[in-house]
C-alpha cells in the first residue's frame, strides 16, 4: 500500500534519480564506515547507502515507514524522535579505525534548525555531515558577515564547522513537490576549534541578534556590563557586522 506523506512530519519525499545519484555521489560511502541516516522515508538514498555501505543504520519517526525498513537486511533501524537521539547511543557504534559517525539525510524542513542544534552538542561523535535542507537555511548556515542571511545560525555551525553547498535540488524533484528551493550541504567539523563553552557563546550571539537592525551597544552592551566584562569589543557595529571569529574571542575573554 502506497505511503502518503504525513504533513505533521514535514514528509518531502525525495524521487528524483539524477538527484539521488548526485548526492550519493557527494557523500561518497565507503563499505566500514559508520553511517547513521536521519529520516530514511521511502529509502531513496537509503537503498544505494546500503548499496555501497553493506551495513546502515537509520533514525525513522514515522513508525509504519520503521517498520518497511526493517524488512531490509543491513538496515539498523532506530524507530525515534531524533532530537530525542544521542548518536552515542546509537546501535552500529563506528568500527575500529573510524573515529565518529558520517551523519546524512533529508531533514524535515519543520525541524532542521532544532536538528542541526542538537548535533552541534554532539559534534565530537561527527566525522561529517551530509543534509537536504531548504535552501534558505543552507544560505544562513555559509552566510558571510555583512549579508542579510548571515546570523546566529552562522556564527554558532562556523564556530565548529567547515561548510559548502555541494547541490541545488528545485522542488520537483520531490514528492509532494515543496514549496520552497532546497540544497544540499557539507559540514566538516574543525579538528581544533577555539575551546569556548557552547552554552557562553549561543547565549552572547543570541542577545547580540536580538537587536540586529540596531549597534551592539543597544544589546549586548548592557548583557556585557551585567557579565562585569572589563576588556575592550567594538560596539559601534551591528550583530551582523561582525565575523565569528570576533564573537569567540569575545566568549573566551568572558569565559
Amino acid at each position: 500500500m502506497p505511503h502518503i506523506p504525513r504533513k505533521r512530519f514535514g514528509q518531502h519525499f525525495l524521487t528524483d534519480a539524477a538527484v539521488i545519484d548526485a548526492i550519493v555521489q557527494a557523500i561518497d560511502p565507503r563499505p566500514g564506515q559508520a553511517v547513521v541516516e536521519i529520516g530514511p522515508g521511502l529509502a531513496a538514498l537509503t537503498q544505494p547507502l546500503l548499496a555501497r555501505l553493506g551495513r546502515l543504520t537509520v533514525i525513522e519517526l514515522d513508525r509504519d515507514l520503521a517498520a518497511r525498513l526493517r524488512a531490509q537486511p543491513g538496515l539498523q533501524v532506530v524507530q525515534a524522535d531524533v532530537l530525542q537521539t544521542t548518536l552515542a547511543s546509537l546501535p552500529g557504534a563506528p568500527l575500529v579505525g573510524h573515529a565518529a559517525w558520517r551523519v546524512v539525510g533529508n531533514l524535515p524542513y519543520n525541524i532542521s534548525t532544532p536538528i542541526l542544534f542538537h548535533l552541534l552538542n554532539q559534534v565530537q561523535h561527527v566525522a561529517d555531515q551530509h543534509f537536504m535542507l531548504q535552501k534558505e537555511v543552507v544560505d544562513r548556515m555559509v552566510a558571510a558577515p555583512a549579508t542579510a542571511a548571515y546570523g546566529r545560525l552562522s556564527v554558532m555551525l562556523q564556530w565548529r564547522y567547515a561548510m559548502t553547498c555541494v547541490l541545488a535540488v528545485p522542488p520537483h524533484a520531490f514528492n509532494p513537490p515543496p514549496q520552497v528551493h532546497s540544497a544540499v550541504v557539507r559540514m566538516l567539523p574543525l579538528t581544533e576549534p577555539p575551546p569556548v563553552a557552547i552554552g557562553l557563546l549561543s547565549e552572547l550571539v543570541r542577545v547580540a541578534f536580538s537587536q540586529r537592525r540596531k549597534l551592539l551597544r543597544h544589546s549586548l552592551g548592557p548583557w556585557l556590563e551585567q557579565h562585569q566584562f572589563s576588556g575592550v569589543f567594538e560596539l559601534r557595529r551591528r550583530a551582523e557586522e561582525v565575523p565569528v571569529a570576533d564573537y569567540v574571542a569575545l566568549a573566551l575573554s568572558l569565559a
